[in-house]
Parts: C-alpha cells; sequence; structure tokens
C-alpha cells in the first residue's frame, strides 16, 4: 500500500513541482475521507537549500528517511540537466527501488533517476524541451518525448510542470482506485485524468482501472463509433443480462456506457478537427453524433468550447 511518501531535494529545487508533490501526497484530507500520508521532505544536500527562486527550504530530514517510504519523489531542480548529483542520494534511490520501493520524477527529477542508472532499457517521460539531452546524456534509456507521463513500474516520470499531477494523480489511482484519485482531483480542481499534454495527442484514453470482464467490448465500441450502440447490444457481446453488464462496467472503467461512448466520439472528434479538413457534417456522421448540431451540443458541454474553436484554437483561423 501506499503509505510513506518522501519528497527529495537538491539545491535549486523548483517550487512548482515540489508543490505538486506537497499538494497530493502531504495535505489531511481526512476530513473527505481521503487518505493521509506519512510525508515527508528530505534533503540531500543539507539541511537548507535555495530554490531556483530564491528562497530557501529547510527540513530536517536528511537521506536516511528514504529508507521507510513506500514513495519517492524527486522534483525538477535548477541545471538538472547538466550537472551531477551526489552519489550517496543515487545509491540511496538504487537500494530503495531494489527493495520495492517507487519512485517518481517530475520534469527534470527525471536526469537523477537516469544518473541512478534506474531507467537503463525503460521508457520514460521528460518535458519536451530536455528531450534531447536526455536521451544523449543517457543513451540507454527510451525517451518518450510526447507523453504526460511513464509508469514503468517501479520508476514513474512525468513530463513539464503540471504533468507531475497527472503522473502523481496515475499513481494513487492505481494503487487505491478510481474513486480515491476521482475525490482527490476535484478537491485540487484538476482533472482526474487528462487525454493530452504537452505535444501528446493519444488516440484514446485508456480506462481508469483494468477492465478485466469489458475490455474486448470496450475495443469493439472504439471501432464502432460511427454506429448506434445500445447496452442491450453491448451486454449481449459480453454475455450478460443489461443490468449486470451496466454495473460491471462501471465497476471496471468508473463511468456509464453512455458516458465512455460519449467522451470516445468527443475524443475523435479532436482528432478529426484537428488534423483534418472534414467538414462539420462529416465528422459528426464518424463520429457518431448524427448532425453538425448534435455534434456541437455534446462537444461544447463536454470541452465548453465549439468544434469551429476548438479548429481554430489548434490549426489557425484559416482552418475554419
Amino acid at each position: 500500500m501506499l503509505k510513506n511518501v518522501v519528497a527529495v531535494l537538491l539545491d535549486g529545487v523548483h517550487p512548482f513541482e515540489l508543490g505538486v508533490v506537497c499538494e497530493v501526497f502531504g495535505m489531511d484530507r481526512s476530513d473527505d475521507g481521503l487518505p493521509v500520508y506519512d510525508f515527508a521532505v528530505v534533503s540531500a544536500e543539507g539541511p537548507g537549500l535555495t530554490t531556483h527562486c530564491g528562497f530557501t527550504v529547510s527540513t530536517p530530514h536528511g537521506l536516511e528517511r528514504l529508507e521507510e517510504a513506500d514513495l519517492i519523489a524527486v522534483p525538477a531542480g535548477e541545471d538538472f540537466t547538466v550537472r551531477e548529483f551526489p552519489p550517496e542520494l543515487l545509491t540511496a534511490l538504487r537500494r530503495a527501488v531494489d527493495r520495492g520501493t517507487r519512485v517518481l520524477s517530475v520534469c527534470s527529477g527525471v536526469f537523477v533517476l537516469a544518473a541512478a542508472g534506474l531507467l537503463d532499457e525503460r521508457r520514460c517521460a521528460v518535458h519536451w524541451h530536455h528531450a534531447e539531452q536526455l536521451a544523449r546524456r543517457y543513451p540507454r534509456l527510451q525517451v518518450e518525448p510526447d507523453v504526460l507521463y511513464v509508469d514503468e513500474d517501479p520508476v514513474i516520470t512525468s513530463a513539464g510542470t503540471a504533468a507531475g499531477i497527472d503522473a502523481c494523480l496515475h499513481l494513487v489511482r492505481k494503487e487505491q482506485g478510481p474513486e480515491v484519485a476521482n475525490k482527490l482531483a476535484r478537491r485540487m480542481v484538476v482533472p482526474p485524468h487528462r487525454d493530452g499534454g504537452q505535444a501528446q495527442f493519444i488516440e484514446r484514453p485508456l480506462p481508469k482501472a483494468p477492465a478485466d470482464t469489458v475490455g474486448e467490448v470496450l475495443a469493439w465500441m472504439e471501432t464502432h463509433l460511427d454506429q448506434e450502440i445500445t447496452v442491450e447490444q453491448l451486454a449481449a457481446r459480453a454475455h450478460m443480462a443489461p443490468r449486470t453488464f451496466a454495473r460491471r462496467f462501471r465497476q471496471e472503467t468508473g463511468t456509464t456506457p453512455y458516458r465512455w461512448l460519449l467522451r470516445q466520439r468527443v475524443l475523435l472528434a479532436q482528432e478529426l478537427l484537428e488534423g483534418t479538413d472534414e467538414t462539420m457534417d462529416a465528422i459528426a456522421w464518424r463520429t457518431g453524433f448524427g448532425t453538425a448540431a448534435a455534434l456541437r451540443h455534446q462537444f461544447l458541454r463536454a470541452l465548453g468550447t465549439t468544434p469551429n474553436a476548438y479548429r481554430r484554437a489548434f490549426r489557425g483561423p484559416r482552418a475554419a
């Protein structure tokens, strides 16, 4: 279980990235029924550190505190792309992973994990601005420059700044379930799962939890978005009664078949608006909305903007 969390800092730490870890794991939200973590901030370079913004951070905890942790988070810091890191920190991180502790980096914190050898032969995420530099400096890892985060359990890496929130919520969802992650996201006023990110335009988001029973039905739904789909049809494909199927679907995806299908259709519409010159009528037909008016209504409801405005934002005014 995820109970004991440590953020390990180096001189020049970036306050925002540190704040991400503190916000997810360091706040007591037990009044809302959310888990409370045994959280500590640790310094790898003495009791007093200076942030890259100029103010200081002090903590009584040294590297020995890592021995108790279930999760060690490494926020970004100044010059992480070029500096050397304390050998005792790298040793402590390797030892932690060997005993089963997870490590998570935010933005350029990935350079620390790479220096410790924890990313050798693994995929990883990093801010797009640092992707080429990371790949050159550590050629044994595989950089994924377009994604928000990569989970190569027990090593989790995230892209720039706010993508650390996505990675932390992903881990909470993985360890403690979608209900806890969604409730925590609502308290933080952030989406529980973002479908895009820096340069990321993923084709489809993964279910919020493993869909062991309805996985094949989900795959079928994704390839038949242009068709009229009913719960009865889906239940028949899953060899279940409709009410049983609907209940199992919510258990495994965290939502209803209708809402899941609607979200997939909106995502497909986003892709077509970004990457094609198809008319609104054609996009409405391909996504299963039927008419341009229905597409506009559901798109506006889901994203707070119209299809035309979305196309202009991503492709410029001439595209619309």
